[in-house]
């Protein structure tokens, strides 16, 4: 993972159910729903990490995203946590 995959200030590397990891790949899940412990930004980088949950490893396949939007309103969301919508990084 070079530099060009850095799009905001941060990079968050996100472990990711094997469940919703193919389903982000496919296309058909374009956000993420995280607890809000990272200062995440519009801008920021997430690297995806798929991973296992039943064997309890990740299993080394990664995709990059884009975080182009944050949902953090508590009259929407549950406190303390976010909704990120994300568009693909092309590598």
């Amino acid at each position: 993972m070079g530099k060009s995959l850095v799009c905001g200030e941060n990079v968050h590397y996100l472990k990711t159910w094997t469940q919703f990891f193919q389903d982000v790949r496919s296309g058909i899940k374009q956000f993420e729903v995280r607890k809000n412990d990272r200062n995440y930004r519009v801008g920021d980088t997430l690297i995806l990490e798929e991973f296992d949950p039943i064997k309890q490893i990740k299993t080394g396949a990664w995709i990059p995203k884009r975080i182009v939007y944050k949902l953090d309103d508590e009259q929407f969301v549950k406190e303390g946590y976010v909704i990120l919508g994300m568009e693909d990084i092309k590598v």
